[in-house]
């Protein structure tokens, strides 16, 4: 069995990073969507997932969780996932890294939702310390490394795919940028494949609502957007 499990394109933003990446060197597996939040996700997960949670990549004998570990076990058999010069691609890693373990407030304000737009949320000092710091990382990376391309590291790499949800994120609440960060976007949000993943994610039939109580999810009536 060879197959990639994501969670709704729509709103799992770690899926995705990790499904960039394996369309982008043209992994040979079929995908499998498990909406979140339904009564029975957990169980299907488990069945499955060693951690119950998306995304996963099952691959013959081998069992892969977790985006960034995806995107490594790509890079082990692929070219073109990381830079290929070895300092462009140390920080690749490390920008990668640190948006998968940081930016708290950037996550609690801003759900993932990429076909909706929504009002700005209250900017605290956490979330303009998370906003700002990604805007620095955008402008620094692309002085330093861009040249060749419009993407952080000039061509499109895994960091981009480590990005590109928190792209959607900026553009479905609004937040302040700089305008190289506002080039840096455009350039991800034009990307083939970003561009046939929006249009996916605009199509699926699930819904997942963001309230101060919780969260609800459900399906949408046929026929509605």
């Amino acid at each position: 069995m060879r197959k990639f499990v994501s969670g709704n394109l729509n709103y799992s933003s770690w899926s995705i990073r990790a499904l960039l990446m394996a369309r982008h060197v043209g992994l040979d597996a079929e995908e499998e969507i498990v909406p979140l939040d339904f009564p029975d996700t957990t169980g299907k997960l488990a069945a499955i997932s060693p951690t119950r949670k998306v995304p996963l990549l099952i691959w013959d004998d081998e069992t892969v969780w977790d985006s960034l570990a995806i995107i490594e076990w790509l890079a082990e058999r692929y070219e073109g996932v990381w830079p290929d010069d070895a300092k462009a691609r140390a920080r690749a890693r490390a920008i990668s890294a640190e948006m998968h373990s940081g930016f708290p407030a950037l996550r609690r304000a801003c759900p993932m939702d990429i076909r909706s737009r929504h009002p700005a949320p209250d900017l605290t000092d956490d979330l303009k310390s998370d906003i700002a710091r990604i805007d620095r990382i955008w402008a620094d990376t692309r002085a330093e490394f861009g040249e060749g391309g419009p993407f952080l590291f000039g061509d499109w790499c895994a960091a981009d795919a480590v990005y590109a949800p928190v792209v959607t994120r900026f553009i479905s609440y609004d937040l302040p940028r700089s305008g190289v960060a506002e080039t840096y976007m455009d350039a991800v949000m034009a990307h083939p494949l970003v561009t046939a993943l929006a249009a996916q994610a605009e199509t699926e039939p699930w819904w997942i609502r963001y309230t101060a109580d919780g969260r609800s999810s459900g399906f949408i009536p046929s026929g509605n957007s």
